[in-house]
């Protein structure tokens, strides 16, 4: 994990919109409920819950997984992303002891 990475990721508030409703999948996307969050939330969900393009939000979400903060599974066609809530550790513990 590069700190800079982490930071500039971080510097985005639909960025950290994501990484929040991530945090908590069952209450932010309801609407997967009937294919379960196991694998994580569907990106097309995350879209539709910003309100920006395709595009837009596969550039941030591939941002969060360069810098660790999420993961990302590929089933079929589908792509379904989660928190790395390892690297939330990480980071939290860098910034007690670096910053």
């Amino acid at each position: 994990m590069e700190p800079v990475e982490i930071f500039k990721a971080l510097s985005n508030k639909t960025r950290l919109q994501i990484l929040q409703w991530l945090k908590d999948p069952e209450l932010n996307f309801p609407e997967q409920a009937e294919f379960g969050y196991g694998q994580g939330v569907c990106v097309g969900q995350i879209q539709k819950k910003a309100g920006l393009s395709q595009s837009t939000v596969s550039e941030y979400l591939s941002l969060l997984q360069k810098a660790g903060l999420v993961k990302a599974q590929r089933v079929g066609q589908w792509t379904y992303y989660h928190r790395n809530e390892e690297a939330f550790a990480v980071l939290s513990e860098l910034m007690k002891t670096h910053i």
